[in-house]
């Protein structure tokens, strides 16, 4: 809504990159607001810089080896427009169509306990019913690790603190554990893949 996600987005894509024979998507899912709350909230005018950004089709899911998912954190959980999308995702599961495939989470939340590790994995309940092998952050990327500043990310996967506000965009730190994150589960489809 206000490009958090999209910057973090772009991170969690550029590390997946980075591994050899790698094809990376981004993708976003449908926006559900309506045009003037958008517009009264601001949201409308930041979401111009991804607009580029395709949309995602459910059944398209079952074409990748991974998917890596972002969500802002709504009250805990993750919002009403990935809910809708991945609702509409049950012939996949009918079909035991994402059985196998990786799957991950990163989101980014208001505060600094605004509820990012509820909100991925709440998340991975969804995933696990898919049948998927759900990846997150291992703690050998030291920077889940830091003390030195406000930082999301965990061993559930990477995070951001927009503030109160949303006026505080992802740090370097948040970006660098996002780009592990593509890192590590494209590394780990290749090798399921292979």
């Amino acid at each position: 809504m206000y490009g958090h996600v999209y910057r973090l987005a772009e991170a969690v894509a550029g590390g997946a990159r980075g591994v050899e024979g790698a094809e990376v998507g981004l993708l976003q899912v449908p926006e559900l607001v309506p045009e003037e709350v958008l517009e009264r909230s601001g949201a409308r005018k930041a979401r111009e810089a991804f607009a580029h950004i395709p949309f995602a089709r459910p059944e398209a899911l079952a074409e990748a080896d991974a998917l890596i998912f972002g969500t802002p954190t709504r009250f805990g959980n993750m919002c009403s427009q990935m809910r809708n999308f991945l609702d509409q995702a049950g012939s996949l599961w009918a079909r035991d169509a994402l059985v196998g495939k990786v799957g991950s989470v990163f989101t980014s939340s208001g505060t600094q306990h605004g509820g990012q590790e509820t909100t991925i994995t709440s998340f991975h309940s969804t995933l696990l019913h898919f049948g998927m092998i759900v990846v997150g952050v291992p703690y050998s990327e030291s920077r889940i690790k830091t003390t030195d500043e406000i930082s999301g990310g965990s061993p559930y996967g990477a995070s951001s603190i927009s503030g109160y506000d949303g006026s505080r965009m992802p740090t370097e730190n948040e970006l660098e554990i996002g780009r592990f994150q593509g890192r590590h589960v494209a590394g780990i489809a290749a090798r399921l893949a292979r």
